[in-house]
């Protein structure tokens, strides 16, 4: 099981490292719950907790609630847009890291220092995109989809098995028929004997 809470920690952490790179303040956070309720998981599956494993269960779902609002945020569905400060919390103009960072891309920039009170700003240009930033992030939240999925999954067989091994534990011959802690009785006759010698 540990092995295989390993894709999700480093999914989650590599997510965690670019939207820090691109001070992007809500994802950060929904990172850092996701880190959280991950180790969460993992400890409740090395213990036999299949409570933590159930609070990972249903955080997987808010998971994918939060990933899809970060596709149709990057893909401007329903009124969003992605040049909007909603994942900086109006703090900030930062955008994804990717926007200048992206595969290809070369970034320009050029002094606005004949702009009064912009003085020590730059303006940046980024060119030669071989993939748009938006793409990006929409492909690096479809495999969180994806692997909260598979977290999903793999959490409700855990919590089977476990309850499984629960109801078929044998508590000195508590369910099973023919339990295995059985008492041989001495016939009544041979305690009498004993009794007389």
């Amino acid at each position: 099981t540990l092995i295989f809470f390993s894709p999700f920690q480093l999914a989650a952490l590599e997510r965690q490292v670019f939207d820090f790179l691109g001070y992007q303040w809500a994802p950060i956070l929904a990172n850092f719950l996701h880190i959280i309720i991950v180790i969460l998981g993992l400890f409740g599956t090395i213990q036999y907790r299949p409570r933590y494993i159930v609070v990972y269960a249903i955080w997987t779902a808010v998971w994918v609630t939060w990933n899809i609002f970060i596709i149709c945020f990057y893909l401007e569905v329903g009124g969003l847009s992605k040049d909007s400060e909603l994942l900086t919390f109006n703090i900030s103009r930062h955008q994804s890291w990717w926007s200048e960072n992206g595969p290809g891309c070369v970034r320009k920039e050029a002094s606005m220092s004949g702009i009064k009170g912009l003085d020590n700003h730059s303006y940046i240009s980024v060119i030669g995109c071989a993939l748009e930033y938006r793409y990006i992030e929409v492909m690096h939240s479809s495999f969180q989809i994806l692997i909260a999925l598979v977290g999903f999954v793999y959490a409700c067989y855990v919590v089977s098995v476990f309850t499984e091994e629960e109801d078929s534990f044998d508590f000195i011959g508590g369910f099973d028929p023919f339990p295995l802690y059985h008492v041989n009785e001495k016939p009544t006759n041979l305690l009498f004997k004993q009794t007389y010698l």
